[in-house]
């Protein structure tokens, strides 16, 4: 099968287009014809590599998939072959305890699709039943594999650990990713009043047709915390900011908030290492959260919102599978509002 892979760790220009072997399925298995996936920065993590990190290679990349179903385990029941339907891309046991009581993030097994089993980015791949979800027949085979990963996280960040509340300020950082395209949508869904940055007119704009209150282009106005606190809340600061950039932007999220104002973080595109003030934090009562990935529970929950409509997740741009490293490029300049994808057939 054709498939997009890495045989070594390095530069985008390491990746390789070429033939596998097509996955073999187990009892509990699920074997997908792929259409789309969709483009994450783990992409690049799992190129560029990390300590510790042992891959059996060569290593096929991907988080986020849709298609319709080649062929099942001998032990599937909710599913049939020809189904179409996208996935759940966090995978874990689905036994234990963790798993059990909605704490699959914590499950020893948890891990994302495509970064140690192999991923979205070929002509099938395979994941367990309990990951794969039916879409309904008007719903686009694009969108719903550019919705599963970020929707969830964003979903989690704030229904879970932020618990936002109508009517509270959320700020989020970089919205032309595709957690923070996601995040906007899903804040507004839950009341909030969101303040947002990005980088270019063209972009503000796009935020706004999103449903952000309030978008600044960060490249024009480089310290905005002020304004943010004078002139957009009124003096009361954020109730919520949330943060997938990392160490360009952790200080400043730490000075926007209010006190006892909560900062979600999933991510560091800008890097893992920053300098904080940790007076802002006892002095306010800052709450500090991590988020990664969530629970089944979750997934069904967002994903029911998005095939009724209430969110739509944006796609910016469709490469072919051959054009895989240049799609990858785009995603690292930044140059992308929403998901970039790729057309697999």
């Amino acid at each position: 099968m054709k498939a997009a892979f890495i045989e070594n760790h390095g530069d985008l220009d390491q990746i390789r287009v070429g033939d596998l072997d097509i996955p073999k399925i187990l009892p509990n298995d699920v074997l997908i014809e792929t259409k789309f996936a969709a483009l994450n920065h783990l992409d690049v993590f799992l190129v560029r590599g990390w300590p510790g990190l042992n891959l059996v290679m060569p290593h096929i990349l991907g988080a986020d998939g849709s298609g319709t179903i080649k062929e099942i385990g001998s032990e599937v029941t909710t599913v049939k072959e020809g189904d179409r339907v996208t996935i759940n891309p966090g995978l874990s046991c689905g036994k234990c305890e963790q798993c059990l009581s909605g704490k699959q993030v914590f499950c020893k097994q948890f891990s994302i699709m495509g970064e140690y089993s192999w991923g979205t980015f070929s002509k099938y791949f395979k994941v367990p039943e309990l990951n794969v979800l039916k879409i309904p027949e008007k719903i686009p085979l694009d969108k719903a594999a550019a919705a599963p990963l970020t929707f969830l996280t964003a979903y989690t960040m704030l229904k879970t650990q932020a618990k936002v509340k109508p009517g509270e300020y959320v700020f989020i950082h970089g919205a032309g990713g595709g957690v923070s395209s996601a995040a906007i949508q899903i804040a507004k869904y839950f009341g909030a009043i969101v303040i947002a940055t990005t980088s270019t007119p063209e972009k503000v704009s796009k935020v706004k047709e999103l449903g952000a209150d309030y978008v600044i282009n960060y490249k024009q106005e480089k310290d905005f915390s002020k304004h943010v606190y004078v002139n957009l809340t009124n003096k009361l600061g954020i109730d919520v900011v949330i943060d997938s950039i990392g160490q360009a932007t952790f200080p400043t999220s730490i000075r926007l908030l209010k006190p006892g104002g909560r900062l979600i973080t999933c991510g560091a595109t800008s890097g893992p290492i920053t300098k904080i003030d940790i007076t802002q934090i006892f002095w306010k009562h800052l709450e500090i959260k991590g988020s990664t990935m969530s629970n089944q529970n979750e997934f069904h929950e967002v994903m029911k919102l998005v095939f009724r409509g209430e969110l739509s997740p944006v796609i910016d741009k469709i490469f072919s599978l051959d054009q895989v490293i240049e799609a990858e490029k785009y995603l690292v300049e930044g140059k992308q509002f929403g998901k970039v994808m790729l057309k697999i057939i």
